[in-house]
């Protein structure tokens, strides 16, 4: 696999973590061989593989990742363990929602937003949109104290991305 992105010398310091701005090696999706793009802390957190890519001064930090063909840009922010891919568009902090400790592996549950503006999440091994998940806790924890909370933070999905499609203002 060749790289698709390098490391260039401008760092940033944002809450205790060093990013790193990123320069495409080669052409693929939206960026094209030289483009600068935005900031990660580390060679894990964007794959070289598809067409994902981190745009102008959005943040990759943690153990989150971003891959496939998704699209992290804008003013947004990705971090923990958070797990980004597909055909996600998250360019605000508002097309994304992370909820660490939850379920009985005390896991981290990503809900972002799609290209297609639904919303996708990522639990353990769960990969699927909103209204899936919602029947797979159902199925899995009946009505125990994790589906209590699994169906907290459904309800605060739901009611924090925003599926609008507008860009945010620049």
């Amino acid at each position: 696999m060749q790289p698709k992105f390098e490391f260039t010398d401008e760092t940033t310091t944002v809450m205790g973590h060093t990013l790193k701005r990123i320069r495409a090696l080669r052409s693929f999706g939206g960026a094209n061989a030289g483009d600068l793009g935005g900031w990660i802390e580390k060679e894990e957190n964007l794959s070289h593989e598809r067409n994902s890519w981190v745009y102008d001064d959005a943040q990759v930090s943690g153990d989150a990742q971003v891959y496939d063909d998704a699209q992290v840009y804008g003013g947004a922010w990705v971090f923990g363990g958070a797990r980004v891919y597909g055909g996600a568009q998250i360019c605000n902090q508002r097309h994304i929602d992370v909820i660490p400790h939850i379920g009985s592996r005390n896991g981290t549950t990503t809900f972002f937003r799609t290209a297609d503006s639904k919303i996708w999440v990522n639990c353990g091994c769960f990969s699927g949109d909103i209204d899936r998940f919602a029947a797979a806790v159902k199925k899995t924890h009946g009505n125990n104290k994790h589906a209590q909370d699994y169906a907290a933070a459904i309800a605060r999905a739901k009611a924090w991305i925003d599926l609008s499609g507008e860009e945010p203002d620049a």
